[in-house]
Formats: structure tokens, sequence, C-alpha cells
């Protein structure tokens, strides 16, 4: 599909807050004919109020773009960025707690993205023992969670049915597939609700961080009571 042709009478309308790159960015590229507006609110729906042709804005996922059924132009992308944690290295070592409070944001950091597309998926399953649940639920190749599931009774109400909660942790992409292995061996009332962090043995940014200042052992000597 081919671009319009933008004319002085009929220009390329533009909604952004960026007010400098966007202008920059037309201009460096070889874009003539182009106006530039604010639009309160969502800018995202600029286009379906027939007040722009298309928006300049942030992304991340693109989630927010596709909802409005609006697409990334291909070679569009203004200016790439990101978040960084900036400390001076003199008063991470000599001042009193902060090393402590560093250490909680890089933790939760960390333990935030190692969740980020993760679910947790729990199900009720009938089985004679904890062993032949375990063996149906790795018998089935979306449903070994991290490092395997974890297993335990149910006191059910009425009397003479045993049954176990499962619960794994899984992937966004293999969801769908997990709950439909999960009923195939008998699983039901499957409950999922989205991870907000894992937190693992280690945090590697935390241990780069040490190092690089020296510290290899704080984190031992630290936070003992």
């Amino acid at each position: 599909m081919e671009m319009p042709q933008w004319t002085k009478q009929k220009p390329l309308r533009v909604a952004t807050g960026f007010t400098y790159l966007g202008p920059k960015f037309m201009e460096e590229n070889g874009f003539k004919h182009v106006t530039f507006s604010t639009a309160d609110g969502a800018l995202e729906a600029a286009p379906a109020m027939g007040i722009a042709d298309c928006i300049l804005d942030l992304v991340s996922s693109g989630t927010t773009l596709r909802e409005n059924n609006l697409k990334e132009i291909e070679g569009g992308v203004v200016l790439e960025s990101q978040a960084v944690l900036v400390a001076s290295r003199k008063s991470l070592v000599q001042r009193t707690g902060a090393m402590e409070t560093v250490h909680e944001i890089l933790e939760r950091l960390e333990a935030h993205l190692r969740a980020a597309g993760q679910f947790t998926v729990v199900a009720n399953m009938r089985g004679s023992s904890e062993e032949e649940v375990a063996q149906k639920v790795l018998s089935q190749p979306s449903l070994s969670g991290l490092q395997g599931p974890t297993i335990s009774r149910v006191h059910c109400k009425k009397d003479g049915q045993v049954s176990y909660a499962i619960v794994i942790c899984v992937p966004k992409k293999a969801l769908y597939k997990s709950v439909q292995q999960l009923r195939a061996i008998g699983g039901s009332g499957v409950l999922v609700s989205p991870l907000t962090y894992i937190f693992e043995e280690d945090t590697p940014r935390w241990d780069q961080l040490c190092t690089e200042l020296g510290l290899n052992s704080y984190a031992s000597m630290s936070f003992q009571s």
C-alpha cells in the first residue's frame, strides 16, 4: 500500500506531545507538508476521531496501538530510550542504608522482569497419591513449570473422594495449551492469575554491582541480623 501524496492544501496531520522531536524527525527524513497538533486525552484515539492521520507517541509493547487498530510504521522509530539507574559510587559505599535500598530495588526489578508473561495455574486433580498425580502432570510437555509441579492434598467435604491441588507456572504463549492438557488428564477448577514477581536465589545485577564496587562479600556480610 502506497502512502498518500500530502500537499500544502492537504498536509499530513500528526498528533503528538513531542513537538520538538516530531518536526525534527520529519525534516531530517524529507517529509514536507506536515502539521502537528496535541490531542486532549489518549493520542491513540486521534485518528479514529478524524483529527489526525497518524500519531507520534511512546510505544512499549504495542498493545494499546493494536487495541485502537493502529500499526507502527516501518522505519518510523524516532528515538529509542531506556530507563537507567544512576548512582554515585562514593555514596553507595559510604552512605548508611544506600546499598540496602539499591539491593531491594535490584531484587524487585529482576523479579518483576523474570515474571513478565508468566502465569500461575492452579487446578484440582483426582488421584490415589501425590506420585500418581505428579506422573500425570509431568507426562504433559507444557505442565512442567519452573522446576516441576507443586502438589498438595485437598480436604474434600464429600467422604471417599481424594483429590489434589497442583500449582504450576506457565508462560503466556503456552497458557491455553496448558489448560487443555490439564483437562485431558482430569484437571478441573482451573484458576489462572498473572505473576508479579519471581524471586530466585541469586540476583545477577546485584552480584555484578558488588563486583564493580569491589564488595564481593558485601551481600553475605551486610544482611546478617
